[in-house]
């Protein structure tokens, strides 16, 4: 018999179809807070406005809190009460009032960073999702707009600066504290709330805007970090000039803050006008920080600008809207990346997420749609789906009707919506109208989960080829039948004879579950590029061989389908292998070979495409997944590769690196090209090979080359591997951020007792739970090594699930992101599986579960 108080209690699932409009609105709020690390003392005033038609009690969500006082239009009020965490205000036949409530909060003891919280002596906030709840009674909903006003007061030697959003209108002295009055003029949602104390520094510049006003620009960090911050801020300008180049979106304060903070569960948080970031995103110079975190920062700096149209002004009704924002400001970011470097490297990376963390996640027990039905806890919906294939869905919009109509929708949007709270429907209509087409059968997109899979073959009848097109959309949790989706596809044929006959580039859209499109007249089977620049985000099964895929990858006039192709040649020959068969190496070989005479030219690109499919992918395409195989015979190809172009990659190894200062996307390319080049090599075995990249790691002027060459002696036995491993930490032992990376490495080990040294490596001093970048540098960078998670005796299972057992009570937020790679056991063997649901179960078992994981680890195991 189960004990029924060791079970969790199901938490309350939440629909979108019982949405209703707030009872009140809170036109204004002031706050005021006695700041104190250990005690915070907050006095709400909310200015409410009855909505509804007849009296109504006002509800206040709490989490955690309990009133010291309530007060009503300035008299102690005593006709309240809790219902649970949340607070019952009767305000009787009143149409308005100024409800005060004061409660005292311990910012100290909130290891679940949310709300407000202590970080290294620094007070700071995190509101999104339901975060202000934990701070001060509120109806805590995106759709209550409020201005806000905030006076902050606190010892002056703890607390130097003061910030909040907005502007700083007033500030004094008063005794020993000091104090601060910040007011918001633009209405904001509380998920928007921001304050951040302490002893920080800043970067100052500024910014004129396209109607001439000039912005103060401010990063504040801790001492010693400001060095570190120029990148970010330039980022943030080029954002700026960029918004109001493509978007004609203008910044509308005089102030722009960014703060950086080491405890973080998010990568940063669009507050209005002070945006507080996860330091990983905004430090980094050329000594800490490699290429893909440079890339990161400007990314991600992007990502929060935007967000102050594109999910500040105008804001989500509720969060089954989430993608609205989310969906929408990743395409801008990646938009603005790819303006900003490479367009085709960007687009192959943003593919490359998309299916290694989103397709999973359609295929898995935690699918659901963009604009979801239900949920338990909404911390769990910050996933791939609402950010990665949200962007998509907005992409394909953007490619349906172009630029300029995509323009006209988008201005139609922000204009009719601005300082509203708007819905998923809200954006699509105003495309539609803004662009003049007909998206009924689009809008499928936010009602159903699971990637579209299409597939394709080739006919012909009298020289005339035509493609046939069948389309599916797989069952997954709640939603058994599928509807067509409508979407874009671009492609284009070529005859490989050189006859010169081709179907330009094309774009169709498919709308139906089976289709016929023409592609031309042809003398012999023409070579199909298919779904060019990933116009959809879409599996396709078409049966192309090696020779075909080999023409392509040289030929092909897309670069986004010159690495598709080669990447599905490897991929075949992978899956060939690992299923038992014969694979063509020697046709990737030579694809790779012939790639790699455009490294002079475009080394950013190459570096991409002649990448070998990780092992997560080359699983995603199997019926049962096979980890020690899919590691054994991708390391053998690799190791063919690299011993037969062993002079090429020798050569690439023997030319200069580029200098770590240069961030040019032809010095990142060639830094990349290098990083692959020195892992083929470790790859064939060879003697030199710990030597060189030992050199490499001791030469290396930045940390770009300096990690790649500590991630390739990482997966060996040498002694090169021990001291380069002890050189790193010793040097950087006194920085987080980089520290993260040495735990890294080494968890993506393919070394056969990485287990084992992961859970060496979490009883290491500087080791903590407490810190959500090191928890994942060290235990998700294990459920990310796929042979090693997925150890057949189940200790890589076990390790997270004792992970999310010690973390829940302290983070459940974090402790939930770790349970999804559980959650897949339905595509491994039959052992596997018996021991990733036992480990389900038992996380289950654990008393005082948190809704967070609850919800996460009950629905993975329905699998």
């Amino acid at each position: 018999m189960t004990d029924a108080s060791s079970t969790p209690a199901i938490p309350v699932t939440i629909h979108r179809s019982d949405y209703l409009a707030p009872d009140w609105s809170i036109p204004d709020i002031a706050l005021d807070f006695a700041l104190g690390i250990d005690a915070t003392k907050v006095g709400a005033a909310l200015s409410v406005v009855r909505q509804a038609d007849a009296p109504v009690p006002l509800l206040l969500r709490g989490d955690g809190l309990t009133p010291a006082a309530v007060r009503v239009d300035g008299e102690v009020w005593n006709d309240w009460r809790m219902d649970g965490s949340d607070l019952i205000v009767d305000l009787g036949e009143r149409t308005a009032a100024t409800v005060e409530v004061d409660t005292v909060i311990d910012p100290a003891s909130n290891t679940q960073l949310s709300g407000l919280y202590a970080s290294g002596g620094l007070l700071c906030t995190q509101c999104e999702a339901e975060g202000f709840r934990r701070i001060t009674f509120h109806p805590d909903r995106p759709d209550v707009l409020s201005r806000y006003k905030v006076r902050m007061q606190g010892d002056k030697a703890a607390f130097p600066i003061l910030l909040s959003n907005g502007n700083c209108v007033d500030q004094g002295e008063a005794g020993s504290d000091h104090w601060a009055l910040w007011e918001d003029p633009w209405p904001k949602p509380s998920y928007l709330f921001a304050l951040v104390a302490g002893d920080l520094v800043v970067n100052k510049d500024s910014f004129t805007t396209m109607s001439g006003r000039e912005v103060e620009l401010g990063i504040w960090v801790r001492g010693g970090d400001q060095d570190r911050t120029g990148h970010a801020m330039q980022a943030l300008k080029d954002s700026m000039a960029w918004d109001e180049r493509v978007y004609g979106r203008e910044y509308d304060l005089d102030l722009f803050n960014i703060v950086a903070v080491s405890d973080f569960n998010m990568g940063a948080m669009e507050n209005k006008g002070l945006n507080i970031f996860n330091t990983r995103y905004i430090l980094a110079d050329p000594d800490t920080a490699t290429d893909v975190d440079y890339d990161g920062v400007e990314g991600v700096v992007a990502h929060e600008y935007f967000h102050n149209w594109s999910g500040n002004r105008v804001t989500c009704r509720d969060w089954f809207q989430l993608s609205l924002k989310e969906g929408f400001t990743v395409f801008r970011d990646q938009n603005f990346s790819a303006d900003m470097g490479s367009p085709p490297v960007k687009r192959i990376e943003d593919v490359r997420l998309l299916r290694a963390a989103q397709f999973p996640e359609d295929a898995g027990p935690l699918a659901h749609p963009i604009r979801p039905d239900s949920f338990q806890e909404i911390s769990n919906f910050y996933t791939a789906t609402i950010y990665n294939k949200g962007a998509e869905i907005i992409r394909m919009m953007a490619t349906m009707v172009g630029p300029d109509r995509f323009r006209k929708g988008t201005d139609l949007y922000f204009d009719r919506h601005d300082g509203e709270a708007a819905t998923c429907e809200d954006f699509v209509r105003a495309i539609e109208e803004g662009a003049g087409i007909d998206l009924a059968q689009f809008r499928r997109w936010y009602e159903q989960a699971g990637t579209p899979r299409l597939k394709l073959s080739l006919a012909e009848e009298g020289g005339h080829w035509s493609l046939d097109i069948v389309q599916t959309v797989p069952p997954t949790p709640g939603q058994p039948e599928k509807q067509p989706m409508m979407m874009p596809l671009r492609l284009a044929a070529f005859a490989m004879d050189g006859s010169g006959d081709a179907l330009a580039d094309t774009l169709v859209t498919v709308t139906g579950a089976t289709q016929r499109i023409a592609l031309g007249t042809f003398a012999a089977r023409p070579a199909l590029s298919v779904n060019r620049g990933f116009s959809a985000p879409i599996i396709v099964d078409f049966e192309r061989g090696p020779g075909e895929l080999a023409w392509l990858a040289a030929h092909d006039d897309d670069p986004f389908a010159r690495y598709e192709a080669l990447q599905q040649l490897m991929l075949d020959t992978l899956v060939a292998a690992v299923s038992g068969k014969t694979g063509d190496n020697q046709a990737v070989i030579d694809a790779v070979d012939q790639t790699l005479a455009g490294a002079a030219s475009d080394p950013a690109f190459v570096a991409e495409a002649v990448l070998l499919p990780s092992e997560a992918f080359i699983g995603d395409q199997m019926v049962t997944v096979d980890p020690d195989a899919i590691r054994r015979e991708r390391l053998a190809l690799q190791a063919a590769i690299g011993a037969v172009l062993e002079t090429k990659w020798r050569a690439i190894l023997a030319g200069s690196a580029p200098p770590a200062t240069d961030l040019s996307s032809t010095a990142k390319g060639g830094r990349r090209l290098r990083g692959v080049a020195l892992a083929y090599l470790a790859a064939t075995g060879a003697d030199d090979a710990p030597t060189l990249a030992f050199g490499i790691f001791s030469d290396a002027d930045g940390m770009t080359e300096r990690q790649a060459a500590l991630a390739t002696l990482a997966h060996g036995d040498s002694d090169e591997r021990v001291a380069a491993l002890d050189i790193f930490y010793q040097r950087y032992r006194d920085n987080p951020l980089v520290l993260d990376k040495w735990f890294q490495v080494q968890a993506w080990s393919m070394r056969a007792d990485t287990v084992d040294a992961v859970k060496a490596l979490a009883q290491h001093p500087d080791f903590t739970l407490a810190n959500p970048n090191r928890v994942r540098s060290l235990y998700g960078a294990l459920t990310g090594n796929q042979a090693a998670f997925h150890q057949a005796d189940g200790a890589g299972y076990k390790l997270i699930a004792d992970l999310v057992i010690a973390l829940d009570p302290k983070n459940p937020q974090t402790a939930a992101k770790m349970i999804p790679p559980l959650g897949r056991w339905k595509r491994f063997d039959e052992g596997r599986q018996a021991l990733m649901k036992a480990e389900l179960e038992r996380i289950l078992a654990q008393p005082g579960l948190s809704r967070d994981v609850t919800e996460q680890a009950s629905k993975s195991l329905l699998g």
